[in-house]
């Protein structure tokens, strides 16, 4: 077993603050995800700890010293992202997309990359998809990869407006008895939209697109009889449709447009015994020519570090339930 240390060495100083990040908290994060050692020196960085692990933090700091080396950010969430790319299936492929800014999305707040490999899958089904299913657990990117997509179609004019829905499905969009005019009822469902919309473009645009109609945020209910043309159109929370409601909303579907349906189903919130939209979809189109499903996992979580944690306990404690119930049902 090779045991040597790697020795790292790059050629533009003025980087370097950049890529170790203040007091080299850039690199204390490496090792901490990677289980490696890492020294650094001039323009030089040691590394020490067992091989594959030297090989992707090698890799993962050769990749984000190249997205400096082109102008673009590094800060944790990239950090995390190189780390958690250097260890995926992926590799070095997924490294280099993250490094070449190909799948890098430009709003007029941030640029948002891919930063797992289902969020490198998603991206790319994306930009060659006019129908794409997210399937996944929370944190995983799925709305707000979305929603910097169609941001970026609409400020570059590729499409003209913007439309997102949720199922209201607390209220069984019945929503009579909350206080407020419609606006306000259905408001607390679609805070989530709001909030990507603002973390992605200033707050004066955001009001401004609401108020043309450039951008509209509504609940399900609403799209019915439509037909949506020159949009992005975005489902959030499809694991709370019906079948019906899924097939009217895939049915608005317009010329040069583009439909992006998200959802966790493991977080169905319909009565007992109504099946949902979502998953009757994915049994149903699967297959289909110009229909793309991107499933997610919890090692796509790129929220909080513990969020992948506790997604991972639920899902252990539902599949050892599943399992309880199936052995239930052989006796």
């Amino acid at each position: 077993m090779n045991t040597e240390p790697l020795q790292l060495q790059f050629d533009d100083n003025s980087l370097l603050p950049l890529l170790f990040g203040q007091h080299d908290e850039n690199l204390a994060r490496l090792e901490r995800q990677l289980g490696v050692g890492l020294a650094s020196f001039g323009n030089s960085v040691t590394v020490t700890g067992p091989e594959d692990s030297r090989k992707a933090a090698g890799e993962a700091l050769g990749a984000l010293y190249e997205r400096l080396k082109k102008g673009m950010i590094v800060g944790n969430a990239e950090v995390d992202a190189a780390a958690r790319l250097a260890v995926s299936d992926l590799g070095g492929a997924g490294l280099q997309a993250m490094q070449g800014g190909e799948l890098t999305l430009s709003t007029r707040k941030r640029q948002v990359s891919a930063r797992s490999p289902g969020q490198i899958a998603y991206l790319r089904a994306l930009l060659g998809h006019e129908l794409v299913f997210g399937i996944g657990p929370a944190g995983t990117g799925k709305t707000y990869l979305a929603v910097a997509m169609a941001v970026t179609w609409l400020v570059s004019g590729k499409i003209d407006r913007i439309i997102l829905s949720r199922p209201a499905v607390e209220a069984g969009e019945r929503l009579g008895f909350l206080p407020g005019d419609m606006k306000e009822k259905v408001d607390p469902y679609l805070r989530p939209l709001y909030d990507a919309l603002h973390d992605l473009l200033p707050g004066e645009q955001v009001t401004k697109r609401l108020e043309t109609g450039e951008i509209e945020i509504a609940p399900l209910a609403f799209m019915r009889g439509r037909t949506l043309a020159n949009a992005f159109i975005i489902l959030d929370e499809a694991q709370n449709t019906t079948p019906t409601q899924m097939k009217m909303f895939l049915t608005r579907l317009g010329e040069n447009s583009r439909m992006v349906v998200t959802g966790d189903l493991s977080q169905v919130d319909l009565p007992r015994g109504q099946p949902s939209g979502l998953r009757d979809a994915a049994d149903l189109l699967a297959g289909i020519d110009r229909v793309a499903f991107v499933q997610f996992t919890d090692a796509d979580v790129v929220r909080h570090s513990l969020v992948t944690r506790i997604v991972q306990a639920y899902a252990a404690r539902d599949e050892g339930a599943a399992q309880e119930a199936d052995l239930f049902e052989r006796r």
